[in-house]
């Protein structure tokens, strides 16, 4: 495969193309946005709709869960049956979907249309990247709109929270959909006139067997590892783990018998797709792993509460944020390869840093070591999602994009669950020989086996003098969290060492990109 450098000059992108990455990523941020905003409507819609314990959890997962079980066969259909016109069903469906959800007067009904959200959701993503690949010939000019493209979604991630209790401040909680519907018409009237139709020349039917088989082997997956990070480890959540596998097992076998498979496995036998796939997962699995502990030390071990932590956190995300605008220029000055494996390296000194720093309980040190990371971590993201999309015959772009955002869903959720596991499993460690005398048995038990635990059972004894126990829980959380950090820190580095291999099999241009004008 060879990425190519297009000289500059050369086909380059006029207005109307940067006009559509700019819609493209509007619906991008929405489509981010509600994956956080409703976090902070739960209270409201709690008072309102009293949904049970199962009902809010499902309130909280479906949309998610729909989206990442969906995200193939939205991919590849819109392969077949045109990428603009799956992106403007998907934004219809979404607009009518955030009104049922604005008005829902039941949690069973709010449930139902955030899964449609979901479905709905899933169609955004990869049709909005495999259009954007279609819209710039220049390589330059496409790593700068992916860089576009994924700041509107760390920008959803940050907006949506402060958009959200802006509106809840001021409205009913169904604001925070409603807000959904005048982007999503502008979309609608839009996208015709900006972005170009695009689809496979066969244009062959989807296998509905393999898009059920697809289904049964994400969302099983998803749920458990859903669940391990937040009840813990426990042998029922391997079920429905197990299950989806197996599934996923069906799903393949089945793929090397289509004459026109969901998903193309020939895909998975290019170098640099492959690489870039797995550094792009263990990127996800790192960073968000890593912020679930961020977020916690902060709050459980530096004593800040849920708005401090969120206000401190601001610089970070600036730095991600910025970090995403400014990334295609990495890329083009010192190519994807190089990009890659330096942003593989400053990752893991970030890694090194944020062990340190939890280690000592160092608030600066912390935030400090997160923008380190963000610097490593956005480039490696943008660019081994331009190499995934970019490696794959244009016919299958849709389909890679899909495959691409589904395999950082599979990374975010093993890195919350496997590493919250392994932080886990040390704090519970070092915890059983501490004194925790004075306390009953339910006391001893939530002391002993998570620090959210410990902390609750301190705030209800409302002692003046901090237990010491309490003091011995902060710090073996923190040394969970610095041993996470540093078994980040070493994966990263043998990742890079992998992947400098695997290029180098790989006929990528490791020349810098001329930069477009």
């Amino acid at each position: 495969m060879h990425t190519g450098s297009a000289k500059a000059g050369q086909n380059l992108a006029g207005r109307r193309e940067w006009i559509g990455v700019c819609v493209l990523s509007i619906a991008c941020l929405i489509y981010s946005m509600d994956l956080s905003i409703l976090f902070l409507a739960i209270p409201a819609i709690v008072a309102d709709l009293d949904p049970s314990a199962s009902e809010l959890l499902w309130i909280n997962d479906i949309y998610g869960f729909m989206v990442a079980g969906f995200l193939v066969t939205m991919g590849t259909l819109g392969d077949r049956i045109g990428r603009r016109r799956v992106l403007l069903i998907g934004a219809a469906a979404f607009g009518v979907a955030s009104a049922l959800a604005a008005f829902s007067t039941t949690a069973q009904q709010l449930i139902v249309s955030r899964a449609l959200l979901g479905i709905a959701g899933a169609t955004i993503a990869p049709s909005t990247l495999s259009l954007i690949v279609n819209l710039f010939n220049n390589e330059a000019e496409r790593n700068r709109a992916i860089g576009i493209w994924g700041t509107a979604f760390a920008l959803g991630g940050l907006i949506g929270p402060l958009l959200g209790g802006f509106l809840l401040q001021y409205f009913h909680w169904g604001a925070v959909f409603l807000i959904n519907i005048p982007v999503m018409l502008i979309l609608l009237i839009a996208a015709p006139i900006l972005l170009p139709e695009y689809k496979s020349a066969d244009g062959a039917r989807l296998d509905l067997l393999s898009v059920l088989l697809s289904l049964a082997t994400v969302l099983p997956i998803i749920y458990g590892f859903k669940h391990v990070a937040a009840d813990g480890f426990d042998i029922r959540h391997l079920l429905p783990i197990g299950g989806g596998l197996i599934v996923g097992w069906l799903f393949v076998r089945r793929q090397k018998t289509l004459p026109d498979p969901l998903i193309d496995l020939k895909l998975f036998a290019l170098p640099a797709f492959t690489a870039s796939l797995l550094v792009n997962l263990a990127g996800m699995f790192f960073v968000f792993g890593v912020f679930l502990y961020q977020n916690l030390f902060l709050q459980f071990v530096l004593g800040l509460t849920p708005l401090e932590a969120a206000l401190w956190s601001v610089p970070s995300s600036i730095v991600f944020t910025v970090m995403s605008l400014q990334a295609y220029r990495f890329t083009n000055r010192f190519g994807p390869v190089r990009t890659v494996l330096l942003g593989l390296l400053i990752n893991s000194a970030g890694m090194f840093l944020m062990s340190v720093a939890a280690y000592c309980e160092s608030l600066f040190g912390v935030l400090g070591a997160t923008m380190v990371i963000a610097v490593g971590f956005v480039p490696v993201v943008l660019t081994t999602t331009g190499l995934i999309v970019g490696s794959a015959p244009p016919e299958k772009s849709g389909s890679a994009s899909a495959i691409s955002e589904t395999s950082a869903e599979f990374g975010g959720a093993l890195g919350i669950a496997l590493l919250g596991s392994l932080g886990t499993l040390i704090y519970r460690v070092l915890m059983d020989g501490v004194n925790v005398g004075g306390l009953d048995a339910a006391e001893r038990a939530a002391v002993k086996t998570t620090i959210g635990g410990a902390v609750e059972t301190a705030r209800a004894l409302q002692e003046s003098v901090v237990p010491a126990w309490l003091e011995a829980a902060r710090q073996s959380f923190s040394t969970g969290f610095a041993s996470c950090c540093l078994v980040g820190m070493v994966t990263l580095l043998v990742l890079a060492v992998i992947a400098r291999k695997i290029y180098a099999r790989a006929n990528i241009d490791e020349q810098a990109v001329a930069p477009a004008h």
